[in-house]
């Protein structure tokens, strides 16, 4: 009796360490194309991540396609269910990701994008109706458009000037913020006047043949302000193309965008959130290990990640982000490395280091 008793004993003691040292499993459903810089750089750096914090990631890409995004978050709620679910407000689509979740156990975070003010005063936000939406960590757009907006206009020198903006997808939360934060600047500088925005939807070739019929329309502008890389280097072609000198300023992480900064092509960047989806994963990583983020900043988090690059900053990001290797530990974001923190401060400061 005694041995049988001992025997069970270690059987469930051998169960609880095995329950206790299991990846938690994540299930990432990234908007973008797979071969999309962007979007593949951004799956990279959570890749590293999920190597430092011990997670099972796989990654569904919806190739920018709405029925496409639905069809993978179909297939993982048909298929073995992770014990987390990552997506994006892309297209607006978060109300419909979370009826589709509502009766599982799949925990829901919300990712680059989370659903808008006017959406969650119809579903209501995280933890509220939707019990299994954990919450969701968003980058600084606004304040990034601003602080693009507000160095763009600083070129001006406080004369007259006209400008001309290329927001991204008109659906997507990150455009509608940017392009807010760029609004916020121009309201700050009368002096300086929006002859037009126009929604590039984040691609070079859109905004290649927006920009040919939109420079010869307005000869006075001298300023050109984009939400992404791709966009700015469409609108540098056509200018080009038309023998227009324009000052641009743009938002990313490429290595194009990042040597044109360097070669003073492009006059503002701003970037720093492309490691987003990693810092994420650093707080779902405490989440599995009964560490809540929601202790640590609440449940809806802003990552002031965003931030105007110099052309040294330039010269050291694209260095680092051209080795094999990121060579950035994630695990010292976690809580389990810095049980005292109050806030997560995860960022790029290593690498500009």
């Amino acid at each position: 009796m005694i041995r049988w008793v001992l025997g069970l004993w270690l059987l469930l003691c051998c169960a609880l360490a095995s329950a206790q040292t299991r990846a938690p499993s994540v299930i990432f459903l990234n908007p973008g194309y797979s071969d999309e810089p962007f979007w593949a750089d951004y799956t990279r750096y959570m890749q590293d991540a999920a190597g430092d914090l011990g997670i099972d990631l796989k990654v569904l890409y919806g190739e920018r396609d709405p029925a496409r995004m639905l069809s993978n978050a179909r297939q993982v709620l048909d298929g073995e269910h992770p014990d987390y679910l990552i997506f994006t407000n892309e297209q607006f689509q978060g109300p419909v990701l979370l009826r589709l979740f509502e009766a599982s156990q799949v925990g829901l975070f919300a990712l680059h994008s989370t659903l808008t003010d006017e959406q969650q005063a119809l579903i209501g936000g995280s933890r509220e109706r939707h019990r299994n939406w954990l919450g969701s960590l968003v980058p600084n757009d606004e304040e990034a458009g601003y602080l693009m907006g507000r160095e763009l206009i600083a070129l001006a020198k406080g004369q007259p000037a006209e400008l001309l903006a290329f927001s991204g997808v008109k659906q997507t939360p990150s455009s509608i913020l940017r392009l807010a934060g760029l609004q916020r600047a121009l309201n700050e500088a009368p002096h300086v006047r929006l002859v037009q925005a126009v929604h590039g939807e984040w691609q070079e070739q859109r905004a290649y043949e927006q920009a040919m019929s939109l420079l010869p329309r307005y000869p006075g502008v001298s300023l050109v302000w984009s939400a992404n890389d791709a966009m700015a280097f469409g609108v540098m072609r056509a200018a080009d193309e038309q023998g227009r000198d324009l000052r641009y300023a743009a938002l990313n992480n490429s290595a194009r965008v990042l040597q044109a900064h360097i070669d003073g092509r492009i006059d503002v960047l701003a970037s720093g959130h492309f490691i987003l989806g990693a810092c994420a994963l650093v707080m779902l990583s405490d989440h599995a290990r009964d560490m809540d983020f929601i202790e640590r900043g609440g449940q809806d988090q802003v990552a002031s990640l965003l931030h105007l690059l110099d052309r040294a900053q330039s010269q050291k990001l694209l260095a680092r982000l051209g080795q094999a290797d990121i060579d950035m530990d994630f695990g010292q974001f976690s809580a389990l490395t810095q049980p005292q923190q109050q806030r997560y401060d995860c960022s790029i400061a290593s690498l500009l280091d």
